[in-house]
């Protein structure tokens, strides 16, 4: 019954309004109430009960030293791909929570062949999760939910069951950060407190932190994140700063091939008139299979002049040229004599 209620709290199903209108009204008001609280995780396809997890063995027929989850949530698409879940009635011992936490541990290590021949670990080759968990090399995650049915204090057996189990969960400190490569990331919880918030409820204990958090920050590693992040950031900025200095470099490069090349632009010796990038070209064809310019000297319009000017030279001819020869007027005793005299 506890793990039922631990899945109901967990999965937060919406009960349908319409069919609860005769109902009385706190019946109808509790319904609301639960209608309008944060959603739950996952559908009731994601929970498995009664998994075995086995260190030796096969699937099928589990060997010795392996453990059996009293539930197994897969829900990718609430952000919490794979969490195994054990539920404690207040019964066992801190030392018997350690030894079944430690054949999870026995389990996650354990390597076979998959399908494919390559060998990866055993848990792979049943559930997709990503390769790594915010970053993080570490185990799939267990969370703890206790019930206080028995006799035992839930506070006692966390503070101990956390001593207890250091080397399963303790990550290495970083630069404002844990890393928990090889590492379970172990939570605990009251069933109490999980019905009462839900997974969205900062009801979460995760051995090695000091304070409560929703199910999705304790299970994954927020201040990894935020750095990982932050260093994302960095480098996305130093990138663009390097990518300015390049642009700039470039661009400066350019200009000073500009102008360097500006300055070697010929002037037309005709008008003085700077000759475009077309007439430069032109002027510097060869004969290797383009005629030579003309007047290489000369811009496009005084190019254009020169040649009607030669042109039509050419059209008179000399005889042309030297009958219609202007003869000019002479002057004689103070008057002006025309040559023809009529």
């Amino acid at each position: 019954m506890s793990v039922n209620e631990t899945v109901i709290a967990l999965l937060r199903p919406k009960p349908n309004l319409t069919r609860l209108a005769d109902d009385p009204p706190h019946v109808q008001a509790a319904a609301q109430a639960a209608v309008d609280s944060p959603d739950g995780i996952g559908t009731i396809a994601s929970f498995w009960t009664e998994v075995p997890l086995p260190a030796t063995g096969t699937w099928n027929a589990p060997g010795k030293g392996g453990a059996q989850a009293d539930l197994v949530l897969t829900a990718p698409q609430d952000q919490v791909p794979l969490l195994f879940i054990e539920v404690d009635n207040c019964h066992e011992t801190p030392e018997e929570l350690a030894d079944k936490l430690q054949k999870y541990a026995r389990f996650f290590r354990r390597k076979v062949k998959d399908t494919d021949g390559r060998e990866r670990p055993m848990w792979r080759t049943r559930w997709n999760a990503p390769d790594t968990w915010t970053g993080d090399r570490t185990h799939p995650p267990v969370l703890l939910v206790f019930n206080k049915l028995g006799e035992r204090n839930p506070n006692i057996t966390v503070s101990k069951l956390s001593e207890l189990t250091s080397h399963l969960w303790q990550g290495q400190q970083r630069k404002g950060y844990h890393d928990y490569d090889g590492k379970i990331p172990i939570i605990a919880t009251g069933l109490g407190n999980l019905t009462e918030h839900g997974p969205n409820g900062p009801v979460f204990f995760r051995f090695g932190r000091d304070r409560m958090q929703p199910l999705r920050e304790a299970i994954g590693n927020p201040r990894r994140e935020a750095a990982e992040a932050r260093s994302r950031e960095e480098a996305r900025a130093h990138q663009e700063e390097h990518q300015a200095k390049v642009r700039r470099a470039a661009e400066e490069q350019a200009a000073k091939k500009a102008a360097e090349r500006e300055a070697r632009r010929p002037a037309c010796t005709g008008c003085g008139a700077r000759f475009t990038d077309a007439r430069w070209e032109a002027a510097q064809a060869t004969d290797w299979g383009t005629p030579k310019d003309s007047h290489p000297h000369l811009c496009d319009g005084c190019k254009q002049r020169a040649l009607t000017a030669e042109r039509q030279a050419a059209q008179a001819g000399p005889e042309y040229q030297e009958h219609d020869q202007v003869v000019p007027e002479q002057k004689a005793g103070g008057t002006w004599l025309s040559r023809f005299r009529g």
